[in-house]
């Protein structure tokens, strides 16, 4: 899965500024070089000018999310040992393929409506409708092209046959459903003296940190799973006798908004090849100290911070500030 190790994030793409149209092809060409893609998505991101930006925005995404929502974990989602850990099949794996199909669904269809791709635009409005849409902010985020697009990139059509390859795929889908439940729709009065006389209404999605919020109460309920074969349909399917298992012999299946992994995680508590353990990391002493250092211990330090204090309006149009200095406390675990 093209943006699961974190390395394109990292990469400076050059800016599409004012050029010609040859120039911004060009560039637009060089970004889907750098980013780390099979042919076929290669060959795709050729085809859709915008598209590169939007898929490094939607690493960007994925990251920043994954690693607010892991902040107070012994896993932090770090870019360290991301590689070997996408080898295999723990919970940490099913969050990463979540959060990573929904960063770019949320992506595609915020780009589409900002009107960074050339191949989309406003959900469901004809070219112009999106004008009139665009002059007046209410450009509604095109979520209907974002996910038929994400599934032709990620070549959905062909299910696996082994088991990690049906757990991956469920678990990218797990992150495009959590895209869709936050999609509401937002209406904008027009009218004399603020009359509602007419009402403009588009679709919107939901900030991407209730899509991450969302996505970790599954990591957290997620299901273990196993490959059984369907006899009514003749083919193999994911099963879990976690779920309602009053009978072992029937397994029930997962549902379509759990996120499901195949084998027990790691500690995570010293290093490893699938992250840097928790030495050293700040915890709260109140609340995950005891867990974060796996019953090693935390060092305790105090250090002066500065920050602004005492501040005032000034007339017309600045704040003044003065800098205060207090002491803090901090936890880390020991070695």
């Amino acid at each position: 899965f093209f943006s699961l190790t974190g390395k394109e994030a990292l990469t400076h793409f050059p800016s599409l500024g004012p050029s010609t149209n040859s120039a911004q092809g060009k560039v637009h060409m060089k970004q889907c070089d750098l980013l780390k893609l099979s042919r076929k998505q290669k060959r795709l991101c050729r085809r859709e000018p915008g598209l590169a930006e939007t898929l490094r925005d939607a690493i960007r995404l994925g990251i920043m999310e994954c690693q607010y929502q892991f902040r107070s974990e012994r896993w932090n989602c770090s870019l360290e040992g991301r590689t070997s850990l996408l080898k295999r099949g723990f919970k940490e794996t099913a969050f990463l393929y979540a959060v990573s199909s929904a960063a770019l669904t949320h992506s595609l269809a915020r780009a589409c409506s900002a009107g960074r791709m050339e191949r989309c635009t406003c959900d469901d409005s004809p070219d112009l409708e999106n004008r009139k849409a665009w002059q007046w902010g209410v450009c509604g985020d095109n979520l209907k092209y974002s996910t038929k697009f994400l599934k032709k990139f990620l070549g959905q059509k062909r299910i696996g046959k082994d088991l990690r390859a049906k757990v991956d795929i469920h678990n990218t889908n797990v992150g495009i459903k959590a895209v869709k439940n936050g999609l509401k729709t937002t209406c904008k009065c027009h009218g004399v003296s603020g009359s509602c006389a007419v009402r403009t209404c588009w679709k919107q999605l939901s900030p991407f940190h209730e899509v991450g919020r969302l996505l970790k109460l599954r990591y957290d309920d997620a299901v273990k799973v196993f490959s059984t074969t369907n006899d009514a349909v003749g083919h193999s399917e994911l099963a879990s006798p976690q779920r309602h298992s009053h009978s072992t012999k029937h397994p029930a299946s997962p549902r379509a908004t759990d996120l499901v992994y195949v084998e027990d995680s790691p500690s995570f508590c010293r290093p490893s090849k699938y992250s840097l353990g928790t030495a050293g990391r700040t915890c709260s002493r109140e609340g995950n100290c005891d867990s974060m250092c796996c019953g090693r211990g935390y060092n305790t330090q105090s250090r002066l911070v500065t920050f602004s204090c005492h501040c005032q309006v000034q007339w017309c149009c600045y704040v003044e500030c003065q800098q205060c200095m207090q002491e803090e406390v901090v936890y880390s675990c020991k070695q």
